[in-house]
């Protein structure tokens, strides 16, 4: 748990940082964690993706006692604000989504974004009035914490391959409503898709990069008025991409050619050995 003006602080930062555009990338574990934190970068978001592949588990498939433990984790190995990919919200109701942002903000975060999806392979968006409660809700919370939690509502369309950017701003504009203070359509790639709902909305508007088909550089999505661009598990993919390669050298050609594009061990000792002292 932070020290709760460490915490303070740290929310301050973040609200602040969306008065301009910036990047969140998504840390897996501590380590990676604390990298990111050496490279710059001046926020870090968790990812479900990541976090729960580095569990052997597939995206979706970690409980919400697991993700808390995982956040600790985090904040305890950075200085830098932190904000949780809540997935869902891990429950139906209202007040479901509300112990979630709750139990983030005791974890260590100061933001914490919730979706629209709803696990249904046959429909797998909420209805967008109970996905709009749902975001009241956890608005509600967040507004009852010590500290400015930035709450981020997700529109998951384009994500789960429902390319419609109506609908898509209907339910930007319904979660804005209900109060949330940033916006977040995962799985845009196109420029004038972007555009739009920067238009449509009076938000600060998140979006994904780092993903197959998206080509944007952080340049053009500035240039578009996005404020918050994050990686997704993009780096978690991109690292363990790297591991398989070196796996499969490895074990196909007997090889260990993959070592002369390993980090040295010195300096991985020098990162966190910064942070223990």
């Amino acid at each position: 748990m932070l020290d709760p003006q460490d915490q303070l602080a740290r929310a301050e930062r973040f609200r602040a940082a969306h008065a301009q555009t910036f990047v969140m990338p998504n840390p897996w574990d501590a380590g990676s964690a604390r990298l990111l934190e050496l490279a710059g970068f001046q926020a870090l978001g968790t990812t479900s993706a990541g976090f729960a592949f580095s569990q052997a588990r597939p995206d979706n498939g970690v409980t919400r006692e697991a993700l808390m433990r995982h956040i600790e984790a985090l904040a305890a190995a950075t200085s830098l604000p932190l904000s949780a990919d809540l997935e869902n919200g891990f429950g139906a109701t209202p007040a479901d989504v509300a112990d979630t942002i709750r139990l983030a903000a005791q974890a260590g975060v100061v933001g914490g974004s919730i979706e629209d999806s709803s696990g249904d392979a046959q429909q797998p968006l909420l209805d967008i009035e109970h996905a709009a409660e749902r975001v009241q809700a956890a608005v509600e919370a967040a507004r009852s914490l010590p500290f400015p939690f930035t709450l981020t509502a997700r529109a998951e369309n384009f994500f789960v391959g429902d390319r419609d950017l109506r609908d898509t701003i209907k339910r930007l504009q319904r979660y804005q409503e209900a109060g949330a203070d940033v916006l977040f359509a995962p799985g845009l790639t196109r420029a004038e898709d972007i555009a739009t709902i920067v238009r449509e909305v009076d938000r600060p508007v998140s979006v994904m990069a780092g993903f197959g088909g998206f080509t944007l550089s952080v340049a053009d999505l500035a240039a578009l008025g996005v404020r918050r661009v994050s990686t997704g598990a993009s780096l978690a993919r991109a690292a363990y991409g790297e591991f398989l390669r070196a796996a499969r050298e490895l074990h196909d050609q007997g090889s260990t050619d993959y070592a002369a594009r390993a980090v040295p061990g010195g300096e991985l000792n020098r990162a966190f050995a910064s942070r223990a002292a």
